[in-house]
């Protein structure tokens, strides 16, 4: 959310009048409190995601997450090494936009070629588990670092779409989501 977005809520919620005989530079740092409470619920989700992962995927057996539903698909233990893959070109993301020129353009990833590359399938599933586990550990820590001039740092999706990192954090936490459901299905 904008801090424009912000302070339209909050003049919703308090009288104008309040808002006016506020000085600017206490308006600015009740957003920007907004701003960082937001963004400490999505390293919460996140450790939420890892600890109920794990604990999941700890408690499976070989069999259960190998299984495939149709030869196309995914098993769960693919899932899980594409959870890999986006972590690690995630992490480099929110790494190299740290220091990289702005907008920081997204390279895309060829999702598929990557799990069959790497085997996932065959892969030990400890090794695995432990990757997954260290990977998302190290983003999570990354995300806690990030201020609000560094979340705001803009990203070029596309031709036609500029975002910022907040937005890359918060899409590469739901999409974690997404894909841990698939498995704990």
């Amino acid at each position: 959310m904008s801090p424009n977005s912000y302070l339209k809520e909050f003049e919703r919620d308090f009288k104008l009048s309040v808002v006016q005989s506020i000085s600017i530079e206490m308006l600015f740092f009740i957003i920007n409190t907004k701003l960082i409470e937001k963004m400490n619920k999505t390293v919460n989700k996140l450790e939420a995601l890892i600890q109920k992962g794990l604990k999941y995927i700890l408690q499976s057996s070989e069999l259960e997450l190998t299984q495939k539903s149709l030869p196309e698909k995914w098993s769960k233990k693919e899932i899980l090494g594409h959870l890999i893959d986006s972590g690690i070109n995630n992490l480099q993301r929110f790494t190299e936009i740290q220091y990289e020129n702005k907008p920081y353009k997204i390279r895309r990833y060829e999702q598929d070629k990557l799990v069959k590359a790497n085997d996932y399938q065959n892969a030990e599933f400890k090794e695995i588990a432990n990757f997954w586990f260290a990977i998302n550990t190290r983003i999570m820590c990354l995300i806690s670092q990030q201020t609000e001039e560094t979340l705001n740092y803009k990203i070029k999706i596309d031709d036609n779409n500029i975002s910022d990192l907040r937005f890359l954090i918060q899409d590469y936490v739901n999409h974690l989501e997404h894909h841990l459901n698939q498995i704990l299905e």
